[in-house]
């Protein structure tokens, strides 16, 4: 029947331009009928040279009132096809978002998978051998032949039905398959293969343990949002995993999402041991192959669990039975390019269509999040105590300003004491700095000049190990000058602190310390996040240090001493959230100490020892700097109290980007309701980066029925435009 009549698809084309954001009717040749489905991807000619391009279908019919139209010219991919609950939930990423259709489809693909890049011949294959002769021929042949590696070969095959190719002789596998007496067979294999280790230990849950996970169960066939606030330590993870058991159990999959991949390892191997092969691992780290491998694996259904970053919430799957984020309160979650999604939204969108349970667990939760399970909003659940009743570690802090009259500049009398204690006891320390590089500026000490990136408008960092002055935005590089460019002095000087200064400072103090070093310039390379945790968990070294990246995921039994080296980095960011992010970093790189029950101490060197956020750590009271931070937002109109909307206004030239600036400032105080507040336009944080002039509008709001129109209205005006261009966020993570 498909034959004798005339089909058609409508396909959403891959241009990102906002005006060609809708499907275009192509005829399906015959050969192709039997084949194509709604969100497949699809090739066909486009303009006026016709060049091919991907797109995907959203639509098929039988009847169309346009003539001339042009012929799909093929399948790209007959796999991977777009379900209807991906395709709806485009439709919401585009609407919330307010992004092209087609960018909330490829946000959905790992990059390996984008419509641009796929291609259908992407899996890894292995080589198999194989008898082509009968086996009373092939023992004829082995008498007679001379050659020791044809005889090695064929008898392995005489044991065996087939052998892998590469190992075995080419010379012989080659003089074997030219006179026929064996055959080569390709198989697909996935790059990433772990196997069932039955051997796995599971363990009981404690009393507060199993109630927690009796609730979530509870739930298992409807839509229900659960926090998790569990400390550092109290065996959320192990939550997790019962419950993904049962959920399996009953013929469901779960998805998993972390911060970042390569500083979750641990939680990812511990998943990897429970369930073996029946894990699928999907994040940015993976090479282009392994990303095709662990999506075909999910596509086809070979696994129940998916554990990923934040993309992996789009994992194609269509029985989920759960979804759990872990470490909930990270920044990672919401994407900052387009489209500019948040993880648990799409997560919560998931939850509602599927009728499932959605866990979002942290030791330290958003205070937004914590609001709405306050508010009944989400179902609060609680672990205030470690497993075994194991203790927090105490936490002493230090105040910097008296240590630099002992000129003690980098690492206090009292930090320096404890290191050489736990040292001497064979323990283990954690140090946390969250600024890599040596000198955080450079100038000159004779006439003030200060060496700064041309590109971005930020001081350059000195790194040591290259002698180069660098921009950690643009990636902009200098050698070190010996000379200043202005006055020509040579007292060029650094200043600040960073992660290498902070090494030099310990090789000096400790000399026979073994350390080790985590930050970006140390884990550039794969599989480098792994390989420290791995050698620092086997005690090949005695202290860790490094940026934010050691301070979450991580389970060291040894460590009993973590130091902070300046907590006022993270205190001083001009931002409404800078209080809960501090509270939330230094929480839990503390929780990193005494995990196996050692007796555990946490040292947190300030200038600002008085501080509200610093105090309530050392009380370790989340409750009062939550409520502390609340009382503050509610007088300054921040979330949870309003909403956000992060306008930037964009372009290479000042003029042009302070002129519309101002412009869309009017045209939204013109278009929203009056209670909405409009702060703006001001630079936005670092305000030339990469060349380009930002400015900044903030709206804070309630309810606001004019808000969705009047944003893609001024959007849209914008489309075409020269030189500048707007970038809308909604519920931005920093302003």
């Amino acid at each position: 029947m498909k034959g004798a009549m005339n089909m058609y698809v409508e396909v959403l084309i891959e241009y990102k331009v906002k005006s060609l954001d809708r499907t275009f009717t192509y005829l399906v040749p015959d050969h192709l009928k039997d084949i194509v489905k709604i969100g497949m991807k699809v090739k066909v000619p486009f303009g006026q040279g016709d060049s091919l391009i991907n797109g995907f279908i959203t639509n098929i019919k039988y009847d169309s009132n346009l003539g001339n139209l042009k012929s799909i010219f093929d399948v790209t991919d007959r796999e991977l096809v777009l379900n209807e609950e991906l395709l709806k939930l485009g439709d919401y990423i585009k609407d919330t978002t307010l992004c092209t259709l087609i960018s909330a489809y490829q946000t959905m693909l790992p990059s390996s998978l984008k419509i641009k890049t796929i291609t259908s011949n992407y899996q890894k294959q292995d080589s198999y051998l194989k008898l082509k002769m009968p086996k009373e021929f092939i023992k004829t042949y082995i008498e007679d032949v001379r050659g020791e590696r044809q005889k090695e070969l064929l008898e392995s095959l005489l044991r065996e039905e087939k052998v892998l190719k590469k190992d075995y002789s080419p010379s012989a596998v080659k003089t074997l398959l030219e006179k026929g007496i064996i055959e080569e067979e390709r198989v697909n294999v996935y790059r990433i293969s772990k196997e069932d280790n039955k051997d796995s230990i599971e363990f009981n849950l404690t009393k507060e343990q199993e109630e927690v996970y009796n609730r979530i169960l509870e739930s298992k066939n409807k839509s229900e949002t659960f926090l998790l606030h569990g400390v550092t330590g109290s065996g959320k993870t192990e939550i997790y995993m019962h419950v993904i058991k049962k959920i399996i159990e009953e013929g469901k999959c779960a998805i998993v999402l972390v911060p970042e991949i390569t500083l979750s390892m641990q939680i990812v191997n511990n998943f990897y041991k429970r369930f073996g092969s029946d894990v699928a691992i999907l994040h940015s780290a993976l090479s282009q192959g392994e990303k095709y491998d662990e999506y075909l694996k999910v596509l086809r259904g070979d696994v129940h669990i998916i554990v990923g970053t934040r993309s992996a919430i789009f994992a194609p799957i269509t029985n989920l039975g759960v979804i759990i984020i872990d470490e909930e309160h990270s920044e990672s979650y919401k994407q900052d390019n387009t489209p500019r999604y948040n993880a648990i939204d799409i997560a919560k969108w998931r939850s509602e269509y599927h009728n499932i349970p959605l866990v979002l667990g942290s030791a330290t939760p958003t205070y937004e999040s914590y609001a709405r399970a306050l508010k009944g909003v989400y179902t609060l659940l609680s672990l205030p105590k470690r497993v075994n009743d194991i203790s927090l570690p105490s936490i002493k802090i230090i105040d910097m300003a008296e240590e630099a009259k002992k000129r003690n500049m980098i690492i206090s009398g009292y930090l320096k004491e404890k290191i050489h204690e736990r040292l001497e006891k064979k323990e283990q320390i954690i140090l946390l700095l969250n600024r890599r590089g040596f000198g955080t500026l450079v100038n000159c000490a004779t006439c003030g000049y200060t060496f700064k990136c041309p590109n971005c408008d930020i001081t350059l960092t000195y790194h040591k190990s290259s002698n180069t002055l660098r921009c950690h935005y643009c990636g902009f590089y200098i050698k070190k000058p010996d000379i200043c460019p202005e006055c020509k002095s040579t007292e060029i000087k650094d200043a600040g602190l960073g992660t290498e200064k902070l090494e030099e400072e310990l090789k000096k103090n400790f000399k026979e310390a073994r350390l080790i070093r985590m930050d970006a310039d140390t884990t550039s390379r794969k599989g480098s996040h792994e390989k420290i945790i791995k050698e620092f968990k086997e005690e090949k070294y005695d202290i860790l240090f490094g940026t934010q990246m050691i301070s979450k995921g991580l389970d060291f039994p040894k460590v009993s001493l973590v130091g902070v080296i300046n907590a006022d980095m993270t205190l001083n960011i001009p931002d409404f959230r800078s209080g809960e992010r501090a509270f939330a970093l230094l929480s839990q790189v503390s929780g990193r100490a005494g995990r196996s029950g050692l007796s555990s101490e946490v040292v947190i060197q300030t200038f600002n020892p008085d501080n509200f956020t610093i105090k309530m750590l050392e009380m370790g009271s989340f409750l009062k700097n939550y409520q502390y931070e609340m009382s503050i937002r509610k007088k300054l109109k921040y979330p949870p109290y309003y909403y956000l909307v992060g306008i930037k206004i964009c372009s290479s030239i000042y003029e042009d980007a302070s002129i519309e600036a101002t412009k869309v400032y009017n045209y939204l105080k013109s278009n929203l309701n009056p209670q909405s507040i409009i702060l703006g336009p001001t630079t936005a944080g670092i305000f030339k980066m990469k060349n380009i002039y930002r400015f900044q509008i903030v709206i804070k709001y309630r309810y606001d029925d004019n808000l969705k129109t009047a944003l893609k209205s001024m959007d849209e005006m914008y489309i075409n435009h020269k030189t500048v261009y707007v970038e809308v966020d909604m519920n931005p993570y920093y302003i």
